[in-house]
């Protein structure tokens, strides 16, 4: 990432970082090759990476995927959370939520990879953003026994020698790694990661969630949710309101209300604690026409007003 960029990414941290930017950032730039493949994968040793590697500081969404197998111990900030990392642990981040980490300790091991979606686009039946191990909600830490590392570990030194050779059908052959490390974390935990016999309800439950998710890419202050209510939501998708919530609340067990509230609640907690906004521009840019109004929001979803949360931090 070059210095206007990253200075800029610094002062908004909405912004979405590309992976691009990342390889830019990271290791000065791009390699042609690399640049050409499909989804531009590639994977990396933490142990390699932690001399020279500096903090995630920047709690932003990214334009990619990362997947992490760790050694060590480190506080992630995943969201609205700071989730403790210790240990031998599979970690998931994908671009619909902002995260970040802490300095990389001397003696942490283990490997990460970084991917466009694009890298799933071709010769694969299903897109990421279909499977429950990227559901909104679901934690991306997946603590892992001996013998489970080991798979894991085995996994990505494949990745990590594949990567390196000119065999024409190499990503094809890394895709179904990767596809081995999906597929385990979603075994490890699988009340999270259950797949719903896709009735109506059920998709038109998952659309909902989607387009609640989606419309939270707010990169400026000066920008607004439109869908705020389970009527708008209910326009969009074409139904009824009161078929929406009662589909919502059979399928996920809380009302399309509880959802657009708590998402709203969390979306604050971020800016709260990753931007410089002010709390008017914050309030603005969720949809609330004046302070007052997102501060009595804010305290019956977080027990306390926003300047008093922003100066708990």
């Amino acid at each position: 990432m070059n210095y206007f960029c990253h200075a800029l990414v610094s002062y908004f941290p909405q912004i979405m970082e590309s992976l691009e930017e990342f390889y830019q950032y990271k290791f000065g730039g791009i390699a042609g090759q690399l640049n050409m493949a499909i989804g531009q994968f590639n994977v990396f040793r933490i142990e390699d990476r932690a001399r020279r590697d500096t903090p995630s500081l920047v709690h932003v969404r990214r334009n990619f995927y990362k997947v992490m197998l760790y050694i060590g111990e480190n506080v992630f900030h995943y969201g609205d959370e700071s989730i403790k990392v210790k240990g031998k642990t599979l970690l998931f981040f994908h671009p619909q939520v902002p995260y970040s980490y802490e300095r990389v300790e001397q003696g942490t091991t283990g490997f990460f990879c970084v991917f466009k979606d694009e890298f799933y686009q071709e010769n694969f039946r299903l897109n990421l953003g279909d499977l429950p191990l990227f559901a909104p909600g679901v934690p991306p830490v997946y603590k892992l026994n001996e013998g489970q590392y080991k798979e894991a570990e085995s996994i990505f030194q494949r990745m990590y020698q594949e990567i390196d050779t000119s065999y024409i059908y190499k990503y094809e052959l890394i895709r179904s790694y990767l596809n081995q490390l999906l597929f385990m974390a979603m075994k490890l935990n699988p009340e999270h990661t259950h797949l719903e016999h896709a009735d109506a309800g059920t998709r038109i439950t998952a659309r909902f969630i989607e387009m609640l998710e989606r419309q939270f890419l707010i990169e400026f202050s000066t920008e607004r949710l439109l869908l705020r209510t389970p009527k708008d939501f209910a326009g969009k998708l074409a139904v009824h309101i009161n078929y929406l919530n009662r589909i919502v609340k059979k399928t996920t067990g809380k009302t399309t209300s509880e959802h657009i509230y708590s998402r709203i609640a969390s979306e604050a907690k971020i800016l709260l604690k990753h931007t410089q906004w002010n709390i008017s521009e914050i309030g603005y840019a969720l949809g609330f026409d004046d302070q007052a109004h997102f501060n009595k929001f804010f305290k019956a979803q977080a027990g306390m007003n926003p300047t008093a949360y922003r100066t708990d931090i």
